[in-house]
């Protein structure tokens, strides 16, 4: 903000003669903030006054706000040295790892004819050469779904009539080939049934919206498909949504009974009806309170379902509630003194959790007083009763629950799950005293934590951000537990990574190391990945060696994160030494490893010799190495071969509208928006569609003016709410700079209903590229400036800052006035950067009277802001008036100016 307003007093000083130097121009000179002191400039000014004496203070290098495009990183140490010895143990390592290769192949049951194509002789070797742990160290751990597809497929094509026609090499361990084995059929399954299933109910979701739910039912009837009870939820769904969005009672009801027709049908066909069928439909009739609905859907549901009985009396409690009838509340809660039954206190047991669902702490209490808690602790929701007792707050009853449970026997386990059940639930608890209240019923209860407890703990820790807690909680599991799996720390891994938390990973390693925990494949990549975004490659190096050691899982995609991490460096001899230790450890470059080695290829020669060499090893082309290819080529400049990667018939057809748009986005970025574009309709008129991230580089990089229809059409394809939240983003900068301002307050309101937090980013990056622009529209400022306030967003103080800062520009103390009431209004104080762009707003349009009153309210004992004000005066100051003839710095400087002065006016007189 220092450099900013600065930045504001020099472009008004060389405004005609020199055109205004952009943010990015600024940010990019800007020193990298190293320390807290050079961050913060009163304290570095303050010290370096202290240091230096009667030296004058030098023009402060002051920092300023960067844009979303602009990285921002922190502080780190340089990237540390592999040591000699760590290599050395790395190739001790892998040498005993490695194992003697057969003498010779194994024969082929029958002989290729002459006749058949290339791909099957390369589907034959490869299915000689490659067994078991071959395929699994030629997948990358981060490979994509269809490179896993495509190796089952060569694998499908070695065996016919059910007996294979090439002797696959043994694995090392049978269990663990079993165990592969039964996942990748698993998987097949799987994945065919969700994905068709889940398509299937998209396509009647889509008919339900044009035809209708009842014709839609009919015409898939027609069509002999049956519609299950998943495509009935999904179409009562459907219902209930219209229902929600009616703004009057008669038009819902149509949807309500459009529903119940559905419902029949149900029935009629003998599904059954569950709760997430009428949960969600009990609860819209208690919210807009329809009785007579509720009642009749209540005595239907009991019909079709009688099991649901005791579970509708939750729904039936919490309409009372909402109706505040307390008549049929004291009813129905003194009804339960007569229940003996289990069925009766499954009833009362959901007028339980109405009651601790509505807050109605009196009630619950006068319930839990009329039954036996030695039956309550057996119920099936005794975990959300215990919710409920840390919701309200019920001490005395979870202890005595928690008694009657431990005298019947149960588990352990289970009571400590139910403990932290309760208070984990206690409101405004802080995580440090969750955990003294766990272990405190732990010990009164002697009830050992369990390891299901402390998975759950560390996760709370986790989102709180507290990395450290959960480290001392996974200490104490380990210690406590000898049966602890690496997975429970995988929340940890996670959580440094999301949160930047990564000089936690030594740490964290450490433990891992001391508790002898056995590491799997993705918990030694996402450690390597900590250390080298740290740019601590010699423990990454130490972890791999590790992993070597272990002699259990493939390392190719340890090292490939190793060169990924060089490589983000732009350290290009590092990454080769990593290609090196990969062929003295005899690990074989997988697709990924190449992927990584193309793209950052500095010729083409390179591109050529790395495509080259993965044909000779044998390795699948993926969709990695295609973008790899186009994106070098890009890069390079050389756009033809980028295009040409495309003519490549071996592309799978389900691959080709990716790659298509990874070609649209290397375009984009290269500089090629116009041919970006064709590709970008050649894509719509074949019936695809764009990827993110090729959409919002077309965005980003469409300067021209007239191009809204495309913006919008480039947002439509955005599906996912983050990269639409992105796109829309760039959107509105574009509709800014182009003074469009209907369409940016339109997707102002959109990004308000669907991220309201997420908007006053956006919101800010709009006022700082306003302040930014060569002709700064502040009208089209102001204008957004009343549409946040009218949305009901809260402005910010960079809001009014980059406005304020754009007054001064344009010289314009009118606006300046309004803007400076509107820090008042948003309940912002006027600190010393704000009074400083007032001071230069007032001087500039020539009202030295009020610049000089405001002055007087400015503390001036900061060396960054005597050099504003002074550098101010000389800029805005009209020709008539004489700026001061000595620029005061320092305390002394001051001082000998004063002493010029007096001997001058000595002289004189």
């Amino acid at each position: 903000m220092w450099k900013r307003l600065l930045e504001t007093t020099k472009q008004a000083a060389s405004l005609v003669s020199k055109p205004v130097v952009p943010t990015a121009a600024v940010a990019a000179a800007a020193p990298k903030p190293a320390t807290p002191a050079a961050a913060n400039p009163a304290t570095s000014a303050a010290s370096s006054s202290a240091s230096k004496g009667d030296t004058a203070v030098a023009d402060p290098k002051l920092c300023t706000l960067k844009r979303r495009s602009s990285s921002r990183r922190a502080a780190v140490t340089p990237a540390t040295a592999v040591s000699q010895a760590s290599l050395l143990r790395l190739k001790q390592a892998a040498a005993s790892k490695k194992t003697t290769l057969p003498s010779s192949l194994p024969q082929a049951a029958y002989a290729i004819d002459e006749d058949d194509p290339p791909e099957a002789l390369t589907k034959a070797l490869m299915s000689v050469l490659d067994g078991p742990d071959d395929v699994e160290e030629a997948t990358p751990s981060g490979a994509p779904m269809e490179d896993s597809e495509d190796d089952e497929e060569i694998a499908t094509s070695n065996r016919i009539l059910d007996f294979e026609w090439f002797q696959s090499p043994p694995s090392r361990d049978p269990l663990m080939y079993w165990r592969r084995e039964v996942a990748r059929e698993k998987k097949k399954h799987y994945i065919f049934k969700n994905v068709e299933s889940r398509r299937y109910t998209k396509l009647m979701q889509l008919c339900a919206n044009k035809l209708g739910t009842e014709s839609t039912i009919e015409f898939f009837g027609k069509l002999g498909r049956e519609t299950g009870v998943k495509e009935f939820n999904s179409l009562i769904r459907l219902c209930l949504n219209k229902a929600r969005a009616c703004t009057d009672i008669d038009s819902a009801i149509e949807y309500i009974f459009r529903a119940h027709r559905l419902l029949e049908t149900m029935r009629d066909k003998g599904l059954r009806i569950k709760q997430d069928i009428y949960g969600p439909f009990l609860l819209y009739l208690v919210d807009v309170g329809l009785l007579e609905e509720f009642e009749m859907f209540t005595a239907f549901f009991k019909d079709a379902n009688p099991e649901c009985f005791t579970r509708i009396a939750y729904y039936e409690m919490l309409l009372c509630i909402r109706i505040q009838d307390e008549e049929k509340i004291q009813e129905l809660c003194h009804s339960v003194e007569d229940y003996n039954e289990e069925a009766h206190y499954d009833i009362a047991e959901s007028y339980m959790l109405a009651f601790a669902e509505s807050g109605r702490k009196e009630d619950l209490i006068t319930l839990l007083d009329l039954l036996d808690l030695m039956k309550v602790s057996g119920s099936k929701y005794i975990s959300n009763i215990f919710k409920s007792l840390g919701k309200l707050e019920l001490e005395n009853y979870a202890e005595k629950l928690l008694q009657e449970m431990r005298s019947k026997g149960c588990a352990d386990g289970n009571i400590s799950s139910l403990i932290l059940d309760y208070v984990a639930n206690i409101p405004n608890i802080m995580v440090e005293d969750m955990l003294v209240s766990f272990h405190k019923l732990h010990e009164k209860f002697e009830v050992a934590p369990s390891i299901a407890a402390h998975d759950k703990i560390i996760s709370i820790c986790c989102n709180s951000s507290k990395i450290g807690l959960a480290l001392d909680v996974a200490d104490h599991m380990c210690k406590s537990n000898s049966n602890v799996s690496i997975e429970s720390f995988h929340p940890i891994i996670h959580a440094c990574e999301q949160r930047g938390e990564l000089h936690m990973a030594r740490p964290m390693y450490d433990l891992i190391r001391q508790h002898n925990l056995k590491l799997k494949s993705e918990t030694f990549r996402s450690m390597i990945s900590l250390f080298v975004k740290m740019k601590d490659f010699e423990g990454a190096y130490n972890i791999l060696t590790d992993a070597e050691e272990s002699g259990e899982i493939s390392t190719v995609s340890l090292y490939n994160a190793i060169m990924l991490g060089y490589y983000r460096e732009k350290n290009h001899n590092g990454a080769q030494m990593v290609m090196s230790q990969m062929q003295i450890a005899g690990v074989k470059p997988d697709s990924e490893t190449f992927s990584y080695l193309i793209v950052n290829c500095e010729s083409e020669e390179d591109i050529s010799k790395y495509h080259d060499q993965l044909r000779q090893d044998g390795i699948q082309m993926t969709r990695h190495i295609y973008m790899a290819l186009i994106n070098a080529y890009a890069r390079l400049g050389n756009f033809d071969m980028a295009k040409q990667v495309l003519l490549d018939k071996e592309i799978p057809r389900k691959l080709l509208n990716e790659i298509k748009s990874t070609l649209v986005g290397a375009l984009a970025s290269n500089g090629q928006v116009l041919d970006a574009l064709h590709m970008y309709d050649d894509i719509k008129q074949s019936g695809g569609s764009l990827e993110p991230r090729a959409a919002i580089a077309l965005i980003e990089h469409s300067r021209t003016e007239g191009e809204l229809d495309r913006m919008h059409q480039l947002l439509d394809e955005l599906n996912d709410s983050s990269s639409w939240f992105e796109g829309c983003g760039r959107v509105i900068l574009y509709c800014v700079q182009h003074n469009y301002p209907d369409a940016a307050i339109d997707l102002l309101k959109q990004l308000k209903e669907k991220d309201e937090m997420s908007t006053y980013m956006v919101v800010d990056q709009v006022f700082g590229q306003i302040w930014e622009m060569d002709v700064t529209n502040l009208d089209l400022g102001m204008v957004l400036l009343h549409t946040v306030k009218e949305l009901g967003l809260n402005v910010s103080r960079t809001s009014l800052d980059f406005l304020l800062s754009a007054c001064v520009k344009l010289k314009d103390s009118q606006r300046a006035q309004q803007i400076w009431s509107e820090y008042e209004s948003a309940g912002l104080s006027h600190n010393v950067l704000t009074s400083l762009r007032m001071y230069q707003a007032l001087l500039s349009s020539g009202r030295q009277k009020a610049a000089k009153k405001l002055l007087k309210t400015i503390s001036k004992e900061d060396d960054h802001v005597r050099y504003i004000i002074d550098a101010s005066r000389m800029t805005y100051y009209s020709e008539d008036l004489k700026p001061p003839a000595t620029i005061r710095f320092g305390s002394k400087n001051r001082a000998s100016s004063k002493q010029i002065v007096t001997t001058n006016e000595g002289t004189e007189g």
